[in-house]
């Protein structure tokens, strides 16, 4: 084999193109026996939310509270977006599910994380997906275009299929 794949780290946003690109991810672990390392990163707060945060909730339990349900919340979508995947697929399909060795929910800034992860991990590729905008400029976005720029490993970045009208 020219090239050995044995840890793929996908990176999705649960937009409609992050799950074109789990399709591919999974393709590539059952065509190559890779491990899919699964990351959601849960977009920093910025500043200018973090101190309206502050101005409306005045008791710091009651903010850290409320940063802790972001989290949970981030957690049950890429639970449900999962189980709607595993649903739309077909059952034969199914078994590419144990190819997912980790499900990972950080909040950090997306460009970073991503490649942050995929040095801790040891990745062999990235794979994610694009937007439906459609010029290259926007489709392609802006952590896609960062993590392209900066990555010292290959990055498949999955454009949504064409629509069927």
């Amino acid at each position: 084999m020219l090239v050995n794949v044995k840890k793929i780290l996908y990176s999705t946003d649960l937009s409609k193109g992050a799950t074109e690109a789990l399709k591919y991810a999974l393709f590539l672990a059952q065509s190559t026996g890779a491990e899919v390392h699964l990351l959601h990163v849960l977009e920093k707060l910025s500043n200018d939310a973090l101190m309206t945060l502050e101005a409306y909730v005045m008791d710091a339990r009651d903010r850290k509270r409320i940063l802790a349900g972001r989290q949970s919340q981030a957690e049950a979508r890429v639970e449900k977006a999962l189980d709607d995947f595993w649903q739309s697929i077909p059952e034969a399909d199914r078994e590419a599910r144990g190819s997912i060795k980790s499900v990972n929910i950080v909040e950090a800034y997306p460009a970073e994380a991503i490649l942050k992860i995929s040095r801790k991990l040891g990745a062999d590729m990235i794979v994610m997906g694009t937007h439906e905008k459609g010029v290259v400029e926007t489709f392609l976005g802006s952590v896609a275009k960062n993590v392209l720029a900066r990555s010292r490993i290959p990055v498949l970045v999955v454009p949504l299929p064409e629509r069927k009208y």
